[in-house]
């Protein structure tokens, strides 16, 4: 199916040096140096990405965060892993003007996201987007991969393709004791993705970030949230993506109206599904159609 097998490139994970702390760079680095860090350590914090638009996110969102319940109603496994003193609130598009006019297609942002999804794929998703606000109280989340979404790449390792990546953005301070992101660095490397004894096993670190700031990283990289032992609400916005030819965890066509979608940039369309994919990329053909007409046409999005 995929052809990226380089057994040249597969460290073993005693070879791997995690660092201290996760590297930063500041907003406006080239790509290019942001990927490189990407490919090394697996992620990066980029400093005051959103810092300009934070406090107007978190105004709009404020009641509906204040109102929110914590924890999620499923499996007591999604429930364990969504955790029961957090709260997740999505359909953001439609929730909020600053994110779906300013930073669901922020152009610094993408030109880090697209180094890892344009690989494979000429378009991307956004997989999900969601305010995640971890209370006091709740404990560490379990260590994961956002690549197991796809459960069949964890056999591929770190030689299969960048199914999926992340951008955490720091809306609150984000600090170890507020349950700051907890990071394996490197672990995009180990040979062996189903090793759930090393990833219990290796120390983690904590993201610290400041508000406006975010984090990027890969899909492979073992992650979760820490555990809140402060007496403040951490809050974070993530923003996740995937390849044009994978379904995404939200189905935003349900959830946002036609009529806003219309007022969407063509790259916001993209990203949640008003527009069709073309992928001439390692060989491949147009997805997301009907009658094989391209969908912005079928949806009168350009007229």
């Amino acid at each position: 199916m995929f052809s990226f097998y380089r057994p040249e490139n597969i460290m073993l994970a005693s070879e791997i040096q995690a660092p201290a702390k996760m590297k930063e760079v500041p907003a406006g680095t080239a790509p290019e140096i942001v990927k490189s860090i990407i490919d090394e350590d697996g992620g990066v914090i980029i400093k005051g990405l959103f810092a300009a638009q934070v406090d107007r996110f978190n105004a709009e969102m404020e009641a509906t965060v204040a109102g929110w319940a914590a924890g999620y109603d499923g499996p007591e496994w999604m429930t364990e892993f969504a955790g029961k003193k957090t709260k997740r609130i999505t359909q953001l598009v439609r929730r909020s003007k600053t994110f779906r006019e300013e930073m669901i297609d922020h152009e610094i942002m993408l030109s880090y996201i697209d180094t890892l999804m344009l690989e494979t794929s000429d378009s991307y998703w956004m997989n999900a987007a969601q305010i995640i606000e971890i209370q006091p109280g709740e404990k560490q989340q379990f260590l994961h991969r956002d690549l197991e979404n796809y459960p069949v790449f964890r056999s591929y390792g770190p030689a299969g393709p960048e199914v999926m990546c992340n951008c955490i953005i720091a809306i609150s301070d984000y600090t170890e004791d507020m349950g700051a992101t907890r990071v394996i660095p490197g672990s995009h490397k180990w040979p062996d993705f189903n090793d759930r004894e090393r990833m219990d096993k290796t120390p983690s670190i904590p993201a610290v970030m400041e508000k406006g700031d975010a984090m990027i990283f890969s899909g492979k990289v073992v992650h979760g949230g820490g555990a809140n032992i402060s007496n403040r609400p951490r809050r974070a916005l993530t923003l996740a993506f995937c390849p044009g030819w994978l379904v995404p965890e939200e189905a935003y066509p349900f959830a946002i109206p036609l009529e806003m979608a219309r007022t969407l940039s063509k790259r916001a369309q993209q990203l949640t599904g008003f527009r069709s994919m073309h992928n001439q990329k390692m060989g491949g053909g147009t997805l997301w159609s009907l009658d094989y007409i391209e969908l912005a046409k079928v949806l009168e999005l350009d007229d």
